[in-house]
């Protein structure tokens, strides 16, 4: 069944607009309450946030609609998204909540919910939270409430930074440090502009860090994860041994070499298996990616014994793929990277210690261990869209798939999805021959416009 208010990653909109709104949010806190409880109605929920302007007003709706459920909530304010997973677990929480658009413009944002085990919640219980709160949005609801003396209680916690950063640490083998290295890092003027300077500069590392002043509309603004250009200037002014650049909500990595080349979520990948995989580590062998990586990523593997298992786009499908075959290393070409031994979903900062983890054991470059994959040309277009009718359901555009399909061959792949966040359309292709990847892309593009009548 189709979902009206959860996405692919929770609920995402522009804020104060359907269905953004603070009577929305006081609903998904009532839902959150009455679907995550186990029959303590005291057990507390965790709430926290990235820079977001609008992240005051939700932070005070869902705090509500919690509370006249009868929980209880801790209040963190700014953390990354990995942070509160971690909280959720580690608090004895009945369930997290952070409020965040990821990678998105201030002028959005969003409601993730994370159960008491620190996973985003599977889709059926998701689906319940929804049904909860379309009830309560249509007419109201007919749900009993706490009385008085047992409406729950909301409280600031004030060490939820230093219990993260201590977490953080603690992933970093003791027996090294960062002395010696300088390490820049651009955090989007999002969540991870206190977290990230402290880990790095407390083991030892030297730091130069960007996008570390948010003032709630400046997060991600050309800075970040999606905007890796300035960082690899400040790795070439600062003479850093790498950069790092952080999404608002620190979920995703994107790397700059020491040259000021960037280092996508693949070519991460594959070093840290190949790492992995040499120790003895990587769980059956195997790395869990989407049908987004690049197909130098599925050779590299191939070459050192490795396999890939490819899963739908979105970390949570790559989360639960790894739960069920219980392997440890899996993420996105995006910068979404889920080491398992240490946290329940994508962890930016942990992700770049992992990293560091190598470097500082093999004694080589960022550059050199990036080295061992080779990416095969891949374009990426996003088309807007008015409409999400199913693919296969358009027989003009399935036509032109499977002729591009013919004309690449084996020497080359294309995808075409939806986004789950945003009314785009999105067209990858992966070829060989560059010249035609092109032709093969700006064709399907044409042919979208014209089944959806989108603007170009």
């Amino acid at each position: 069944m189709e979902r009206k208010i959860f996405g692919t990653d929770g609920v995402r909109g522009v804020a104060n607009q359907p269905p953004m709104t603070v009577e929305m949010a006081v609903a998904i806190g009532q839902g959150v309450a009455s679907v995550l409880t186990d029959g303590d109605q005291r057990r507390k929920v965790i709430l926290g946030k990235d820079t977001r302007l609008s992240g005051y007003m939700f932070e005070n709706a869902l705090v509500a609609g919690l509370c006249s459920m009868g929980r209880d909530v801790l209040v963190v304010g700014p953390l990354p998204t990995p942070a509160l997973a971690f909280l959720t677990r580690n608090m004895r929480c009945a369930a997290g909540i952070v409020i965040s658009a990821s990678h998105n413009p201030y002028q959005d944002n969003g409601i993730k919910i994370f159960g008491h085990d620190g996973f985003k919640l599977p889709d059926a219980v998701e689906a319940h939270i929804e049904d909860y709160v379309l009830d309560v949005m249509s007419c109201g609801g007919g749900y009993s409430r706490p009385e008085q003396g047992r409406v729950g209680r909301a409280r600031r916690i004030d060490d939820a930074l230093g219990r993260y950063i201590v977490f953080l640490k603690n992933s970093f083998p003791v027996e090294y440090t960062l002395d010696g290295m300088t390490v820049a890092m651009d955090c989007a003027h999002g969540a991870t502009y206190r977290v990230a300077p402290a880990v790095f500069s407390e083991l030892g590392a030297e730091v130069a860090v960007m996008g570390d002043k948010p003032d709630g509309t400046n997060i991600n603004d050309g800075v970040g994860a999606l905007h890796p250009e300035g960082l690899a200037e400040l790795v070439k002014t600062s003479k850093a041994d790498l950069g790092l650049a952080f999404d608002g909500d620190g979920d995703r990595l994107i790397m700059v070499d020491e040259n000021g080349e960037v280092v996508d979520g693949d070519q991460i990948m594959a070093l840290c298996a190949d790492h992995l995989m040499s120790a003895g580590s990587l769980n059956h062998a195997t790395l869990v990616a989407t049908v987004m990586s690049n197909l130098g990523l599925e050779l590299c593997l191939r070459e050192r014994g490795i396999r890939m298992l490819r899963t739908k786009v979105g970390d949570r499908y790559v989360v639960e793929a790894m739960r069920r075959g219980g392997y440890n290393l899996g993420g996105e070409q995006s910068g979404h990277i889920l080491f398992l031994d240490h946290n329940t979903t994508g962890d930016g900062i942990a992700s770049a210690l992992q990293v560091l983890s190598v470097m500082v054991q093999t004694g080589k470059k960022l550059s050199e261990l990036k080295a061992i994959m080779t990416r095969l040309p891949q374009v990426l277009i996003n088309v807007p869209v008015t409409r999400k009718p199913p693919i296969a359901e358009m027989p003009r555009l399935v036509k032109a798939m499977q002729a591009q399909e013919e004309r690449l061959g084996d020497q080359g792949r294309l995808l075409l999805r939806y986004s789950g966040t945003e009314p785009k359309l999105r067209i990858m292709v992966e070829a060989a021959d560059s010249v035609m990847m092109d032709e093969v892309a700006q064709e399907l593009k044409q042919v979208v416009l014209a089944e959806l009548g989108a603007e170009g």
